[in-house]
């Protein structure tokens, strides 16, 4: 064979395997839109923390941390009560694209919002609005993801979902911290707005949804608490994803003390941090596409297991380089987890309750966000490698219980 044939049937793989020219224009406009979003919002990582020291409350006690602290965690909050709460009204309503767009909005008037924001009681409010906006999009989106995919491309479409958000997670900071300093705060605000509400325009312009099928409730049976939603293997899967988060959150919390430990600058935490997002950038897609071939479970189990070590490593690093590799470990089994698990619910899910189902596994990421950084924050005061240990072990248990709980799949 000579080397132009080998040439030509690379590329011609290559195109098949092309996400772009594999998923329908639904799916490309809805990982698209998450980017758009994931970048509006991630822009305000590096914002608000400058925004609220600029103009801290007067008559408060509490440390510019604290008070970035408590602006962050309200987000987080709002996202976990009110994720199964959409979630039924997801499988309630015959159309999903008007969720998704009117969440698309709210996220947008928050985040432009901002530019208005005078007071930390305000900053409060439209935190909280900008919670009820990703609320709705982030199930409706994956829920109509769902739908537009069959068992054999779920997961790469999942995959290839997942990696747009996280581009938006790598590149919002960046783009943020470059228009604060050349053009001050509202500028950073209204090209976060933006991109928001363009996310917002191809999702009405690409997205066409077929109605979903509503089906009556039983009789007696509480659309929260209805035993075939809440079945164990779908549980099982919002703990994976509980544990998981709760992993890769832990670390920022303990910047300071990573620092002082490494004799490291915050570019040297910077780079850690980084390497976690983009090594889960390059396999989240390949890796989606690896589960609709060899099966959902075994990954997310051996991402689990993996992810165990990586984690204890964190607490355990001498080097800014160690930090650096243990971080990178992370991203790799994290990606492992992520998009086959939201996948693998999918497969699971019942006709008429995917979006409570799937709400399940949002629900419990968020919830891992949020008491990572708690984990972190009260155990390490104890011994700073406690933590990690601590987390290590539940990712074990995490692993065991799907193995042990979620059915053997069928592979095509």
């Amino acid at each position: 064979m000579s080397l132009y044939e080998l040439v030509q049937i690379l590329n011609m793989t290559m195109r098949k395997q092309s996400p772009l020219k594999r998923y329908d224009r639904t799916i490309v406009a809805l990982s698209v839109a998450r980017f758009a979003d994931a970048l509006g919002n991630s822009i305000l990582i590096i914002l608000l923390p400058l925004y609220i020291a600029s103009s801290p409350p007067p008559n408060t006690s509490m440390s510019a941390a604290a008070l970035v602290s408590v602006v962050i965690a309200l987000y987080g909050l709002v996202n976990i009560i009110l994720q199964p709460i959409f979630g039924v009204m997801i499988d309630r309503i015959r159309f999903r694209k008007p969720l998704i767009l009117a969440g698309l909005a709210i996220m947008g008037v928050g985040t432009f919002a901002f530019s208005f924001a005078e007071t930390y009681t305000s900053l409060l409010i439209i935190r909280l609005v900008q919670g009820i906006g990703v609320s709705l999009t982030v199930p409706a989106s994956l829920t109509l993801i769902n739908d537009a995919t069959v068992r054999e491309t779920r997961g790469e479409a999942m995959g290839f979902y997942s990696t747009l958000r996280l581009v938006g997670f790598a590149i919002g900071p960046l783009l943020g911290g470059y228009l604060h300093v050349n053009f001050g705060f509202n500028v950073s605000f209204y090209v976060g707005a933006g991109a928001v509400f363009a996310g917002l325009l191809m999702v009405q312009a690409w997205v066409d949804e077929k109605p979903n099928h509503v089906a009556d409730s039983p009789e007696g049976r509480s659309p929260f608490f209805d035993s075939e939603i809440w079945s164990v293997s779908i549980i099982s899967l919002g703990v994976a994803m509980f544990v998981l988060a709760c992993a890769y959150s832990m670390m920022g919390t303990l910047e300071n003390e990573f620092n002082a430990r490494l004799q490291q600058t915050a570019l040297g935490f910077g780079i850690a941090t980084s390497a976690l997002t983009f090594s889960r950038i390059l396999v989240q897609t390949p890796l989606g596409r690896l589960s609709d071939t060899i099966g959902r479970k075994p990954l997310i189990v051996i991402g689990l297991i993996l992810m165990a070590p990586a984690t204890v490593l964190l607490g355990l690093a001498g080097t800014t380089l160690h930090l650096t590799g243990a971080s990178a470990l992370q991203g790799l089994a994290s990606a492992a987890v992520s998009a086959p698990a939201l996948a693998l619910i999918g497969d699971l899910s019942t006709k008429d309750g995917a979006g409570r189902q799937i709400s399940i596994a949002t629900t419990g990421f968020f919830l891992g966000i949020a008491v990572g950084p708690l984990i972190a924050g009260f155990l390490s005061g104890y011994a700073f490698e406690l933590p990690f240990y601590v987390n290590g072990g539940m990712l074990l248990l995490g692993a065991g219980l799907v193995y042990w709980k979620v059915p053997k799949e069928n592979k095509t």
